[in-house]
Protein backbone atom coordinates (compact mmCIF):
# COMPACT_ATOMS: atom_id res chain seq x y z
CA UNK A 1 0.00 0.00 0.00
CA UNK A 2 1.24 3.44 -0.84
CA UNK A 3 1.49 6.19 1.76
CA UNK A 4 -1.19 8.14 -0.10
CA UNK A 5 -3.60 5.18 0.01
CA UNK A 6 -2.95 4.63 3.73
CA UNK A 7 -3.68 8.33 4.37
CA UNK A 8 -6.90 8.10 2.34
CA UNK A 9 -8.02 5.03 4.27
CA UNK A 10 -7.32 6.81 7.58
CA UNK A 11 -9.30 9.84 6.41
CA UNK A 12 -12.11 7.50 5.37
CA UNK A 13 -12.18 6.00 8.89
CA UNK A 14 -12.41 9.47 10.42
CA UNK A 15 -15.16 10.61 8.06
CA UNK A 16 -17.12 7.40 8.62
CA UNK A 17 -16.87 7.92 12.39
CA UNK A 18 -18.35 11.42 12.00
CA UNK A 19 -21.09 10.01 9.75
CA UNK A 20 -21.94 7.28 12.27
CA UNK A 21 -22.24 9.80 15.12
CA UNK A 22 -24.56 11.93 12.98
CA UNK A 23 -26.66 8.94 11.97
CA UNK A 24 -27.06 7.90 15.61
CA UNK A 25 -28.22 11.41 16.42
CA UNK A 26 -30.70 11.46 13.55
CA UNK A 27 -32.14 8.08 14.56
CA UNK A 28 -32.53 9.22 18.18
CA UNK A 29 -34.23 12.44 17.05
CA UNK A 30 -36.59 10.53 14.77
CA UNK A 31 -37.40 8.06 17.52
CA UNK A 32 -38.36 10.90 19.88
CA UNK A 33 -40.47 12.52 17.14
CA UNK A 34 -42.48 9.32 16.79
CA UNK A 35 -42.86 8.77 20.55
CA UNK A 36 -40.94 10.31 23.46
CA UNK A 37 -40.21 6.85 24.92
CA UNK A 38 -39.25 5.13 21.67
CA UNK A 39 -35.80 3.57 21.76
CA UNK A 40 -33.61 4.34 18.73
CA UNK A 41 -33.04 0.67 17.82
CA UNK A 42 -36.80 0.02 17.99
CA UNK A 43 -37.25 3.02 15.67
CA UNK A 44 -35.17 1.18 13.05
CA UNK A 45 -37.55 -1.78 13.27
CA UNK A 46 -40.57 0.51 13.05
CA UNK A 47 -39.11 2.39 10.11
CA UNK A 48 -38.46 -0.88 8.29
CA UNK A 49 -42.03 -2.03 8.99
CA UNK A 50 -43.35 1.27 7.66
CA UNK A 51 -41.53 0.72 4.37
CA UNK A 52 -41.83 -3.07 4.06
CA UNK A 53 -44.59 -4.36 6.36
CA UNK A 54 -46.66 -6.16 7.22
CA UNK A 55 -44.09 -8.81 7.98
CA UNK A 56 -43.27 -11.70 10.25
CA UNK A 57 -40.67 -11.18 12.96
CA UNK A 58 -38.39 -13.59 11.10
CA UNK A 59 -38.41 -11.27 8.07
CA UNK A 60 -37.39 -8.34 10.25
CA UNK A 61 -34.52 -10.40 11.68
CA UNK A 62 -33.40 -11.40 8.18
CA UNK A 63 -33.63 -7.98 6.54
CA UNK A 64 -32.21 -5.89 9.37
CA UNK A 65 -29.61 -8.50 10.37
CA UNK A 66 -30.64 -8.09 14.02
CA UNK A 67 -30.53 -10.83 16.64
CA UNK A 68 -33.87 -12.63 17.00
CA UNK A 69 -34.09 -11.83 20.72
CA UNK A 70 -33.36 -8.15 20.04
CA UNK A 71 -36.16 -7.98 17.47
CA UNK A 72 -38.49 -9.64 19.97
CA UNK A 73 -37.59 -7.01 22.61
CA UNK A 74 -38.06 -4.18 20.11
CA UNK A 75 -41.44 -5.53 19.03
CA UNK A 76 -42.53 -5.80 22.67
CA UNK A 77 -41.44 -2.19 23.22
CA UNK A 78 -43.25 -1.02 20.07
CA UNK A 79 -46.36 -2.91 21.12
CA UNK A 80 -46.32 -1.35 24.60
CA UNK A 81 -46.17 2.09 22.95
CA UNK A 82 -49.05 1.22 20.62
CA UNK A 83 -46.91 1.70 17.52
CA UNK A 84 -47.47 -1.69 15.91
CA UNK A 85 -50.44 -3.86 15.06
CA UNK A 86 -50.32 -7.65 15.11
CA UNK A 87 -52.60 -9.81 13.01
CA UNK A 88 -52.86 -13.30 11.56
CA UNK A 89 -50.86 -14.23 8.50
CA UNK A 90 -53.40 -15.23 5.83
CA UNK A 91 -50.80 -17.56 4.30
CA UNK A 92 -50.23 -19.39 7.61
CA UNK A 93 -52.78 -19.10 10.41
CA UNK A 94 -50.15 -20.07 12.99
CA UNK A 95 -47.97 -17.07 12.14
CA UNK A 96 -48.39 -13.40 13.00
CA UNK A 97 -47.90 -10.41 10.73
CA UNK A 98 -46.70 -7.17 12.26
CA UNK A 99 -47.46 -3.73 10.83
CA UNK A 100 -46.76 -0.18 11.88
CA UNK A 101 -49.89 1.45 13.28
CA UNK A 102 -51.38 4.25 11.18
CA UNK A 103 -50.20 6.88 13.65
CA UNK A 104 -46.69 5.41 13.75
CA UNK A 105 -46.47 5.23 9.94
CA UNK A 106 -47.54 8.86 9.67
CA UNK A 107 -45.02 10.00 12.28
CA UNK A 108 -42.18 8.02 10.67
CA UNK A 109 -43.08 9.49 7.28
CA UNK A 110 -43.18 13.03 8.70
CA UNK A 111 -39.80 12.57 10.41
CA UNK A 112 -38.21 11.25 7.19
CA UNK A 113 -39.70 14.08 5.12
CA UNK A 114 -38.39 16.63 7.60
CA UNK A 115 -34.92 15.11 7.44
CA UNK A 116 -35.00 15.21 3.61
CA UNK A 117 -35.98 18.89 3.67
CA UNK A 118 -33.17 19.73 6.13
CA UNK A 119 -30.66 17.68 4.14
CA UNK A 120 -31.77 19.31 0.88
CA UNK A 121 -31.31 22.74 2.48
CA UNK A 122 -27.79 21.84 3.69
CA UNK A 123 -26.86 20.41 0.29
CA UNK A 124 -28.50 23.18 -1.75
CA UNK A 125 -25.16 24.19 -3.27
CA UNK A 126 -24.48 20.66 -4.52
CA UNK A 127 -25.54 20.25 -8.16
CA UNK A 128 -27.93 17.34 -8.74
CA UNK A 129 -25.20 15.50 -10.65
CA UNK A 130 -22.72 15.80 -7.74
CA UNK A 131 -25.32 14.50 -5.28
CA UNK A 132 -26.18 11.57 -7.56
CA UNK A 133 -22.47 10.72 -8.00
CA UNK A 134 -21.92 10.82 -4.22
CA UNK A 135 -24.93 8.56 -3.61
CA UNK A 136 -23.71 6.14 -6.30
CA UNK A 137 -20.20 6.09 -4.78
CA UNK A 138 -21.58 5.54 -1.27
CA UNK A 139 -23.78 2.70 -2.56
CA UNK A 140 -20.78 1.14 -4.30
CA UNK A 141 -18.77 1.46 -1.05
CA UNK A 142 -21.54 -0.23 0.95
CA UNK A 143 -21.96 -3.08 -1.56
CA UNK A 144 -18.19 -3.63 -1.70
CA UNK A 145 -17.84 -3.91 2.05
CA UNK A 146 -20.98 -5.97 2.51
CA UNK A 147 -21.31 -6.86 6.18
CA UNK A 148 -17.64 -6.15 6.98
CA UNK A 149 -17.11 -3.46 9.57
Amino acid sequence: MTRSRIDSLRRLECEMAVLLRRIKGVIATHARAVHPELQPAAYLVLSWLTENGPARASSIVEHLDFDKSAVSRHLTHLGELGLIVRGPDPADGRATLISASEVAAERVSDAAAGLRRRRDHKLAEWPDETLAEFVDALGHYNRTLGSEL
